[in-house]
């Protein structure tokens, strides 16, 4: 079975990564490639859904010219990547205009006269049919498709005149291979715009369609997670050396690859991201919601399914931004440097501070004017105090949503597997277990675990396994446990976090 292999795509804020994944979920080769982010100074933030397609397109080319690979072994192209973004497409699925990504709030007026209101931004009357039957609702910041659709339908009416379909990215870039415009309850799940009470209903809810004012015309056919859409475009296969016989299994959320490239298949098997943005989530049997913590169980892995789903806004992102600051027009250390040098800088930090709201936050509290930034800066401040400050932050501000989390799933949750590219960092890893109080296990190459999840999903869709059988096929990851001697720190730590927050909100308000 290892010699069949799935063209697995993950479509990062970042960027793409590209890759050949064997369908028993071992990563033969990938690229990765990064994208720029257009922002505007009233919220917009879009991306170039061509340029994806190009990258992707030429990336596949290269792969597909190892000497080791045929066409014939590529059974499968499966695609996972961001959510909560739009590209409106022509008929063809070809983009007319520009992809507006989860962090665009240019439709936030239009949210609000939906289901604005005095509760927490909501009107109560709106948002109530939305949580019964979605388990969440459309932001009142726009920062959503939701928001998004009606933005463009009030205010691009070029781009609407052209415009067949509203489509997530996996969803557009699905269509993109096999010319079949669809969706499924898990890709749509940012729009809150179905029944998931019954997740064998395959279509959108009219009353909140009502609500907000979308008309599903424009919203693609709804099908099966992990089901086949269709082969790939004769057209595609010749130019990117696939065969016609190649299927496209409907594309999923990141969340729901990272839950089966990290094994955590079963119930309240549990697994912690540390990319771009952060999240800890596992599968539950059925469908809750924790609105005052943007906390909400969405359609899972199966079409009977729940996975818990929350977002704190900067993950790994942090360690980035640190990044380029500490490298001003010179060059950046690489991160394994910047790691290995925050390991010496005692646990603590030396008593500096970091909070990661970079972006504002979602979980477990939901602020956008919400700003980060050090604390207890003196002048025996180090880089190294510096860079452990954010490791420890990113770690505390998880450990915040961690005990929210656990009282949604009404257990505790351990180990957690850890992936992402921050995952990559033994050092990191180690501070998470600390921070968290919890097991950690790193999982292995966690940069590339949710090329491996896609894959997996489309060898479970063409019959080669079970859903609750690819966690075997993993190999266990480094484990990290809790050093005692830094346990009273870091819970500390985690009970500073909310009083942080209560500082911080009134001057962010004041500023923004």
């Amino acid at each position: 079975m290892s010699d069949e292999l799935c063209l697995s795509i993950d479509l990062g804020t970042g960027g793409p990564k590209i890759g050949l994944v064997s369908l028993d979920g071992e990563v033969l080769d990938y690229e990765l490639h990064s994208v720029t982010t257009t922002y505007t100074s009233d919220g917009g933030a879009t991306q170039d859904p061509a340029q994806w397609w190009t990258i992707i397109g030429e990336s596949t080319r290269r792969l597909m010219d190892r000497p080791d690979v045929t066409r014939d072994r590529v059974k499968a192209v499966a695609v996972t990547g961001q959510y909560a973004s739009t590209v409106p497409v022509d008929a063809n699925g070809l983009p007319t205009g520009p992809c507006l990504t989860w962090l665009d709030t240019r439709g936030r007026d239009f949210s609000r006269r939906a289901i604005g209101g005095p509760i927490e931004g909501y009107s109560p009357r709106r948002i109530l049919p939305f949580v019964r039957k979605s388990g969440g609702g459309p932001s009142p910041l726009g920062a959503d498709p939701t928001g998004q659709i009606l933005y463009l339908m009030n205010r691009e009416p070029e781009i609407m005149s052209a415009t067949r379909w509203m489509m997530e990215p996996v969803d557009y870039l699905t269509m993109r291979f096999t010319g079949v415009a669809s969706a499924t309850h898990a890709s749509r799940l940012a729009s809150w715009l179905t029944d998931n009470r019954t997740l064998n209903r395959y279509r959108y809810d009219e009353q909140l369609l009502r609500i907000v004012g979308i008309d599903q015309r424009l919203l693609p056919p709804l099908q099966p997670i992990g089901s086949v859409v269709g082969p790939v475009n004769r057209e595609v296969a010749e130019s990117l050396g696939l065969s016609t016989d190649t299927i496209v299994i409907t594309g999923i959320p990141d969340l729901h690859a990272a839950a089966i490239g990290s094994g955590g298949t079963a119930m309240y098997d549990t697994h912690l991201a540390l990319s771009t943005t952060s999240w800890i989530s596992c599968p539950v049997p059925k469908k809750k919601t924790d609105a005052l913590h943007s906390i909400a169980s969405i359609p899972g892995l199966t079409n009977d399914s729940y996975l818990i789903i929350d977002n704190q806004e900067t993950g790994a992102k942090s360690l980035e931004w640190l990044r380029a600051l500490l490298g001003g027009t010179g060059t950046p250390m690489r991160y394994d440097e910047m790691t290995a040098l925050a390991a010496t800088s005692p646990p603590g930090a030396n008593d500096v501070l970091f909070t990661p709201w970079l972006a504002g936050e979602r979980s477990p509290i939901g602020n956008k004017h919400l700003r980060g930034g050090f604390t207890n800066l003196s002048l025996t401040t180090t880089t190294a105090d510096l860079i452990r400050a954010v490791l420890e932050g990113v770690a505390a501000n998880s450990a915040w949503l961690l005990g929210y989390v656990e009282k949604f799933a009404g257990r505790p949750l351990t180990p957690l597997r850890l992936l992402g590219g921050g995952a990559q960092s033994s050092e990191w890893c180690q501070i998470y277990a600390d921070a968290l109080g919890r097991e950690v296990e790193q999982v292995p190459e966690p940069m590339v675990a949710q090329l491996r999840g896609a894959a997996l999903l489309a060898a479970v869709s063409l019959g080669r396994h079970h859903l609750d059988g690819v966690a075997g096929l993993r190999p266990r990851g480094r484990t990290f446990t809790p050093e005692s001697g830094v346990a009273e720190l870091y819970r500390v730590r985690r009970e500073q976090f909310p009083g942080l927050y209560t500082r911080d909100k009134k001057w962010s308000r004041h500023v923004s």
